[in-house]
Formats: structure tokens, C-alpha cells, sequence
């Protein structure tokens, strides 16, 4: 059965002209594409999305990151689809990351690392919903 998750093309990624790299590893490594646009979040967007970290040393930090720029966000869908983009995407710490892994390819640093996925099954539901309406996915 196939699954989905939530990916965004972060700010950083989409200023430094990777989306196309980043969509061509994505689509390698066997994911469909269900829903995807080209979009910039607000602030408040930003807070509501990333609320479970309000609490965090660097929720200002992220809140500013991410509503500086365009995002890129899509519903990828595959068998294991959060377990295996969390591989393809890889060490929140680009220095860290694993050869060939989009944060190892794309990220600058811990803060702008490219790319972000969603981190269980549940949490790509809400996700995507966050992001797109019904009659956007297909």
C-alpha cells in the first residue's frame, strides 16, 4: 500500500535555484508527486505549522527562516514514503548527512537545511492538509 508525506523545498533551497535538482533526486528515487506548489508562508503560517517547537531555543530563528522566502511544498507518495524520504533527505546537519542525501547536496547549515519531511504517517496527513485542499491532491 502506498503512502504519503509532506515535503517543502525550503527558503534557502529555493533562493540558491535548487528545486529542479531537488524534484529530479525526488522523482529517482520512485516517488510520485500527488500535489505540488510554489507558495511563501507567513509568519503566523510558520508558528501554527511549527507549533510542536514553540517551546525551542530556536523558534524565532525557524518562524524568520521560513517566512523569508518561497517554498516549495508537495504530497510525494510511495510504499514507506516518510521512512524512506527521511533517508533520501537525510542528518538535519548537512556535515552530517550522508552522501547523496539532499541535505548533503542542498543545505548550508543545521538552520537552512533545504528540506523538510514529514516524521510519521500521522503527521503527513496534517501536514499535507495544512497545505493543500482536497481537489489539490490527486
Amino acid at each position: 500500500m502506498a503512502h504519503t508525506t509532506l515535503m517543502m523545498i525550503k527558503p534557502d533551497a529555493v533562493e540558491n535555484g535548487h528545486i529542479g535538482g531537488i524534484l529530479e533526486k525526488v522523482t529517482a528515487a520512485g516517488f510520485q508527486i500527488k500535489a505540488l506548489k510554489l507558495t511563501q508562508l507567513s509568519k503566523n503560517d510558520v508558528e501554527r505549522f511549527y507549533e510542536v517547537h514553540q517551546e525551542r531555543p530556536f523558534f524565532g530563528e525557524l518562524v524568520a527562516f521560513m517566512s523569508r522566502g518561497p517554498i516549495v511544498a508537495a504530497v510525494l507518495e510511495k510504499e514507506n514514503a516518510v521512512s524512506d524520504f527521511r533517508t533520501l533527505i537525510g542528518a538535519t546537519n548537512p556535515a552530517e548527512a550522508a552522501e547523496g542525501t539532499l541535505r548533503k547536496l542542498y543545505a548550508t547549515s543545521t538552520g537552512e537545511n533545504a528540506v523538510h519531511g514529514s516524521d510519521s504517517d500521522e503527521n503527513a496527513e496534517i501536514e499535507a492538509a495544512f497545505h493543500f485542499a482536497g481537489r489539490e491532491r490527486f
